[in-house]
């Protein structure tokens, strides 16, 4: 949990002064009053919340405290909380894993909302979008010759059985949305292919996104999926990790923040909303984050393949929402962890 720079600063002080510990103020304590408050649960990563939440309160003086969390764990959290909410905006997680919680946020349009791109917006304004993100397929550049793997259909060959990284949908959104962009991609029926799958897996499955990475990086595991963004930071850290986009489509949706219906501080809310749909932040995200504006007319940094050259599937948001429910039980049974739907 964050507050900002000099109430942490006030409060190291007193700690370094020689306070006893049963005397220690916590930072909360020197939060501002209500109305310059702001409490965010995002499932994005450190590295991507925290300078915009810096910037943000430097802009704004609104005191931000963070809750960091999974998708999953954090839109189960918010429903729970739905008779007393205590946060004010979801920020991250795809806005299919939105949609699908959609009793959980109010709709807004953002500041500037007919400058997004039309196929990353909301048309009922039920999530702000932050970035679009294509699901890739990456590999352990040691162990996997370049060519071996091209898309989608390859993870079905007995030569990948057991050694593919994949974080358990219920659990990661972006995993979730890599579950649903491969049926989308692969011909045929939804449980056969689910069926397939839990068979090319082995049975198992990873407890978090990041553990995918680690997994083919390490060489536990020779293939995975993942977001474009976290594969091309890894794979620039010197990992032994290459991606590619797969030849029979993947998909670029966006993740988003959403304002929490019943929120304690919804103006300050909006104020968020706006700040990451806006021209500052989102001329930022390629060059400093390795993700894709949603705002039209913000200039390439010239990082990110250009997303014309990349085989789109056609993600059928609606269809996804609607069977939500239904596949992720389905893929708890052929994993053998489940009741069969």
């Amino acid at each position: 949990m964050r507050g900002r720079l000099a109430a942490l600063a006030l409060t190291l002080g007193l700690l370094l002064t020689g306070c006893a510990a049963g005397e220690r103020a916590s930072a909360s304590e020197f939060a501002p009053e209500e109305g310059e408050r702001l409490v965010v649960y995002t499932s994005h990563k450190e590295e991507v919340y925290w300078p915009i939440i810096q910037e943000f309160e430097a802009r704004t003086g609104i005191w931000v405290e963070v809750e960091a969390g999974g998708t999953s764990e954090l839109l189960a959290r918010l429903r729970r909380e739905a008779d007393a909410p205590a946060a004010d905006v979801m920020f991250g997680g795809g806005v299919d894993s939105l949609e699908a919680y959609q009793d959980c946020f109010s709709p807004y349009f953002c500041a500037g909302w007919e400058g997004l791109d039309p196929a990353m917006r909301s048309e009922e304004g039920l999530w702000t979008p932050f970035s679009a993100l294509p699901v890739v397929l990456i590999y352990n550049t040691k162990l996997v010759v370049p060519g071996q793997i091209t898309g989608w259909r390859d993870l079905f060959s007995p030569a990948w059985q057991g050694r593919i990284a994949f974080c358990d949908p219920s659990v990661s959104g972006s995993s979730f949305t890599g579950l649903i962009t491969l049926l989308q991609a692969v011909d045929g029926d939804t449980d056969e292919t689910l069926m397939r799958f839990a068979v090319s897996l082995d049975g198992r499955q990873l407890d978090s996104s990041g553990a995918v990475l680690d997994s083919v990086a390490g060489g536990t595991d020779l293939v995975g999926i993942t977001l474009e963004e976290t594969a091309l930071k890894r794979a620039a850290a010197g990992e032994d990790i290459a991606l590619i986009y797969p030849d029979d489509g993947t998909s670029c949706i966006p993740d988003g923040g959403a304002l929490v219906q019943g929120a304690p501080h919804p103006e300050n809310a909006r104020k968020f909303l706006d700040f990451i749909a806006g021209n500052d932040v989102q001329s930022r995200l390629e060059t400093e984050f390795s993700r894709r504006p949603v705002r039209e007319g913000v200039e390439s940094g010239g990082v990110l393949r250009p997303l014309e050259e990349l085989v789109l599937v056609d993600y059928d948001l609606a269809w996804t929402v609607e069977h939500h429910d239904s596949i992720l039980m389905s893929w708890a049974f052929y994993l053998g962890g489940g009741e069969e739907p």
